[in-house]
């Protein structure tokens, strides 16, 4: 059993900076793929970045602002969130799957934490 949970979100304004950390037990980080995801009500939870021994990969619409890395030593996966934006707004997940390759679809993780919101206002 994997247990993931999600800490840093917070209110900040457009432009602004924040740190997501994510914080896993139950097995290690480094041997798996660790991602971020996010939801806003009434829409489907989607991938946001990855990050496994291949490298870290994202979407699209983040690319150049948000960065993913990880501290195997705390069995911590981070998402620093740059140059953010109104559109940014949501529920911010954890995911890891227990698979390499990248993987961004919901089904292909395994465990998930219990989110943490990030607002940014224009």
């Amino acid at each position: 059993q994997v247990q993931l949970v999600e800490s840093g979100g917070g209110l900040v304004q457009s432009g602004d900076s924040l740190r997501l950390s994510c914080v896993g037990s139950g097995s290690t980080f480094n041997s798996n793929t660790i991602a971020w995801f996010r939801q806003t009500p009434g829409l489907e939870r989607q991938f946001v970045a990855g990050f496994n021994w291949q490298g870290p990969y994202y979407t699209d619409s983040v690319k150049g602002r948000f960065t993913i890395f990880e501290n195997s030593a705390k069995n911590t996966v981070y998402l620093q969130m740059n140059s953010l934006k109104p559109e940014d707004t949501a529920v911010y997940y954890c995911a890891f799957a227990d698979r390499w390759g990248r993987p961004t679809r919901i089904a292909e993780y395994d465990y998930w934490g219990q989110g943490t919101q990030v607002t940014v206002s224009s």
